[in-house]
C-alpha cells in the first residue's frame, strides 16, 4: 500500500476520534492529553503526507512508460509461448488447449468470429533456439510486435506497414495539401493564405481472402516436440509471405486479388517514368532527384529500391569504360544494400517487351509508410478431416483477409522500359 494512502487513513481515524472527544463538555485529564497528542500527530502527518506525495509522484513519472506498456508486453509474452502444435493436435484429436495458447485463442475469439482456431500473426514468426558456449539452450523467442510484414519479405523491406484490423472498414486520412507561407510585401500588406488543409482517406476493405493449405502426416503429428512446431510455422510463414508479396506489388485487383502497387500504379496516381535506355545508375539517380525535388527525401540513403534478378545482372555486368567499377557499384555507393530488394516474385520479370524490366522506388516521409497492408483479425485455421482420412493425416486451411492501398503517391515511383 502507498505510504500516502496509509497516512490518509490514519488522518481519518484521528479526525473521527477527535470528533468524539470534542463533543464532551468536561473531558477527563486523560482525554485532554489524548486530544493534545492526536492534534500533534495530525499536524506531523500533514507534513509527512505532502512528502509522500512528492516521492510517489517521482516514482510514478519514472515508471510511466513501464505502466503504459505493461499490458502489451504481457500479451506479447503470451504469444511468445503460443504453441502451434497444440492447435494441430486440437484439430486432429480434439485435445483441449491449455496455458498461454488457450488464453491467446480466447482473447482472439472475443474480438472476432472464426470458423476454426484463430492463430495470431506474431505466432508465425519462425523461432530459432540458440546454443551458447556452455551448451545451455536459450528459450525460444519471438518479436513482440509485428508492425510490418514478415521481416524478410520484399514488402517489409520496401517500407510497407502492416495494419491489423479487428472488423469493418478502416480509413487512414493522409495529408495531401501543400500549406504555403509567404512574406508581407509591404508594412500593411497581407501575408500569403489562407491555404486549405486537405486530407485524403485511404480505405482498406476486407474484400480479399487468401487461403493456405497444409498437409500434416500422422507421423508428424506424433512428433510432439519442436519439429512439428517449426515445420508449421516455417511453411505457413513462407507461403503467406510469398503470396502477400506478389499481391502487394502485382495483385490484379480482380479474381479475388487486391490491386497491387505496380499493376495499379495509374489508379493509385504513382508516377511512372519510361527509361528507354540501358540499365545504369543514372536512371535511378534521376528518380532520386525527383524525390528530393518533391521533398520526399533528403538523401539517397532514404530510398528503398526493388529490382529483378535480371536487372541486377545487367547492372553488375555493365562496367564503366577503362575501369573495374560497374553500374551496380555506383548504385551501392549511394543507396545502401539493406534498402535494395532483388526479387523475381514481387516484380514482373519483364516490362513492355522481353528485353525490358521495371523497378520500383519507395520512401517513408513524415513517419508515413508508402504502402499500407491491412489484415483482418488473426489467421483462421480450419480443419479438413476428410481429404487425408485414409492415411490418418491432417489437412489444415489457413484463411487470411487482406487489402493493399498506397498512402501518398509521391512516396513511390515506377521505372519502366529499362533495357
Amino acid at each position: 500500500m502507498l505510504e500516502s494512502v496509509k497516512i490518509q487513513r490514519r488522518q481519518s481515524e484521528i479526525r473521527q476520534a477527535l470528533a468524539e472527544l470534542v463533543g464532551k463538555e468536561k473531558p477527563t485529564d486523560d482525554e485532554t492529553r489524548a486530544m493534545e497528542g492526536m492534534d500533534a500527530e495530525y499536524r506531523s502527518n500533514e507534513a509527512r503526507y505532502r512528502a509522500a506525495l512528492v516521492a510517489e509522484d517521482t516514482e510514478r513519472s519514472a515508471a510511466k512508460d513501464d505502466l503504459e506498456k505493461r499490458s502489451d508486453r504481457e500479451y506479447a509474452d503470451l504469444i511468445g509461448r503460443f504453441e502451434m502444435r497444440q492447435v494441430a493436435l486440437m484439430l486432429d484429436e480434439g485435445k483441449a488447449l491449455s496455458g498461454p495458447t488457450a488464453e491467446v485463442v480466447q482473447e482472439l475469439r472475443a474480438k472476432g468470429g472464426y470458423r476454426g482456431v484463430p492463430v495470431p500473426w506474431q505466432a508465425l514468426e519462425v523461432r530459432v533456439g540458440e546454443t551458447v558456449a556452455s551448451g545451455t539452450p536459450n528459450p525460444l523467442q519471438t518479436r513482440p510486435i509485428i508492425d510490418r510484414l514478415f521481416p524478410d519479405s520484399v514488402a517489409g523491406r520496401m517500407g510497407a506497414q502492416m495494419i491489423n484490423i479487428d472488423a469493418g472498414l478502416t480509413e487512414w486520412p493522409v495529408v495531401t495539401s501543400s500549406v504555403a507561407a509567404g512574406w508581407a510585401a509591404t508594412e500593411t500588406g497581407s501575408v500569403a493564405g489562407p491555404t486549405v488543409f486537405a486530407t485524403t482517406d485511404k480505405q482498406l476493405a476486407p474484400n480479399q481472402t487468401l487461403g493456405i493449405t497444409m498437409k500434416i502426416t500422422r507421423k508428424a503429428l506424433k512428433q510432439s516436440g519442436d519439429a512439428l512446431e517449426q515445420a508449421v510455422r516455417r511453411d505457413m510463414n513462407g507461403a503467406i509471405a510469398m503470396k502477400l508479396d506478389a499481391a502487394v506489388f502485382q495483385g490484379a485487383g480482380s479474381g479475388g486479388e487486391p490491386l497491387g502497387v505496380v499493376t495499379g500504379y495509374s489508379t493509385y496516381g504513382i508516377t511512372a517514368t519510361a527509361v528507354n535506355a540501358a540499365a545504369s545508375w543514372s536512371a535511378f539517380r534521376s528518380a532520386v532527384i525527383r524525390f528530393m525535388n518533391n521533398y520526399a527525401v533528403t538523401a539517397p540513403g532514404s530510398v528503398n529500391l526493388a529490382i529483378t534478378p535480371t536487372l541486377w545482372g545487367k547492372l553488375d555486368g555493365a562496367l564503366i569504360t577503362n575501369t573495374a567499377v560497374s553500374e551496380w557499384d555506383r548504385l551501392l555507393a549511394n543507396i545502401p544494400a539493406s534498402n535494395i530488394s532483388i526479387s523475381a516474385n514481387a516484380l514482373p520479370a519483364t516490362g513492355n517487351s522481353p528485353d525490358e524490366v521495371v523497378a520500383l522506388l519507395t520512401t517513408s516521409a513524415g513517419g508515413v509508410a508508402p504502402i499500407f497492408v491491412g489484415t483482418w483479425g488473426a489467421v483462421d485455421l480450419i480443419r479438413d478431416p476428410y481429404s487425408d482420412a485414409a492415411s490418418g493425416g491432417l489437412r489444415l486451411t489457413g484463411l487470411v483477409t487482406a487489402d493493399v492501398t498506397v498512402a501518398r503517391p509521391a512516396q513511390l515511383e515506377l521505372l519502366t522500359d529499362i533495357q
